[in-house]
């Protein structure tokens, strides 16, 4: 299971010291959600947050661009030093070409979808990623409540996989805890997201290490 832990719920006054953290705890990824008070109700980082980060870590920095018109921005991420670029099937923007974008720079391109969103739209670009995620909670706020009507989905991505796409990273983001990660993997789920979990945990090392061991 690789797991990306969400700075979203990190101290932004340490971000160097908890990223350390959980990088020496096993984390591979860090997962940083960019928001823009357009596509979600809340905004939050930008590039220059990711090229700061860059400098501290050389875990994959994990971006997820909860952003309408990603394909306006997408060029400061990249040359910010992001690992994984992810965009929403639901901004405005022509996905085969912003998916393809990303990996002729060589970082790896990735598809996310609301709760509400049918898997059945993104299966025809599943040429063009590295990753799907999928959203269990609306995006744009952390703490949420694990929605499982959302999570079933992993399912036909799993069956995808299995089939046609053996390298494909299906991730999973909103309201991720040891009970909920369980129930992402059984569906297919090889890659976590998860915030408040271990942010906010009293035992870091122990959080961490029930995700990874699932």
């Amino acid at each position: 299971m690789i797991l990306s832990p969400s700075i979203l719920s990190a101290d932004f006054a340490n971000l160097e010291r908890d990223i350390k953290t959980v990088t020496s705890l096993g984390a591979e990824w860090i997962h940083v959600d960019v928001m823009d008070g357009h596509f979600v109700p809340n905004i939050t980082i930008g590039a220059p947050v990711v090229k700061s980060l860059r400098k501290v870590t050389n875990a994959k920095l994990d971006v997820h661009l909860m952003i309408d018109n990603p394909d306006k921005y997408v060029d400061d991420f990249i040359n910010a030093g992001s690992d994984i670029i992810t965009f929403h099937a639901e901004a405005r923007t022509n996905i085969p070409n912003l998916l393809a974008h990303i990996k002729n720079n060589k970082k790896m391109s990735g598809l996310a979808i609301k709760p509400r969103t049918d898997v059945r739209q993104i299966i025809n670009f599943l040429t063009l990623v590295d990753v799907i995620l999928v959203m269990t909670v609306e995006p744009g706020f952390s703490g949420q409540r694990f929605m499982h009507m959302a999570a079933s989905k992993i399912q036909a991505l799993k069956a995808e996989k299995a089939a046609r796409y053996p390298n494909l990273i299906i991730q999973v983001d909103g309201g991720i805890n040891e009970e909920t990660g369980r129930i992402c993997r059984d569906y297919g789920a090889n890659c976590l997201v998860a915030g408040n979990y271990i942010f906010e945990s009293k035992n870091i090392t122990e959080s961490i290490k029930k995700l990874k061991n699932l």
